[in-house]
């Protein structure tokens, strides 16, 4: 039982070393436990904790300017993404232009609704709304806001498909 113990403090004692973590310093956005390069650079001394830094996989290149896009987003794809033909991206492109131009449609009646029941800043008022002129001031303003909206929404979707073509 003592040699067991012993030997346990002596293994113990030996891999302390091991345990110990060196002096890191930050760099910016990058650290570095090389006292004599994060003094060049004018690195801060990290305290207060472990640090464990896992090194992440660089950026690909980016794709030649010649290189082929789906939707001109600049954007390239994985190595390993399944290529799609001509044919299959032009049926995409015309789904995704429909359904924009449905949406579009859903939008503009909205915001035609929307303007109608806020009337130039004087919607119809309720009996409500008669006696009480706070309610009639905050639906006022909450549908000033629901125009503004849905008149971002329709540019937006406009330019989406304004984009597409």
């Amino acid at each position: 039982m003592k040699h067991s113990l012993l030997a346990l403090t002596v293994i113990a004692a030996m891999l302390q070393p091991a345990w110990a973590q060196d002096r890191i310093y930050r760099c910016g956005n990058e650290y570095t436990n090389n006292a004599s390069q994060a003094k060049e650079r004018g690195c801060r001394l990290v305290e207060g904790g472990n640090v464990t830094v896992l090194q992440g996989a660089r950026p690909a290149a980016a794709a030649p300017a010649g290189g082929t896009s789906g939707s001109g987003a600049g954007a390239a794809s994985p190595a390993n993404a399944p290529r799609v033909g001509a044919a299959d991206q032009r049926a995409r492109d015309a789904d995704a232009r429909a359904i924009l131009e449905d949406e579009l449609r859903k939008a503009e009646t909205r915001l035609t609704d929307l303007r109608k029941e806020y009337n130039d800043g004087f919607p119809q008022r309720s009996a409500l709304e008669m006696r009480n002129a706070q309610v009639y001031i905050e639906r006022t303003n909450e549908l000033k806001a629901s125009v503004t909206r849905a008149e971002a929404d329709v540019a937006g979707i406009r330019r989406e498909l304004a984009r597409l073509k």
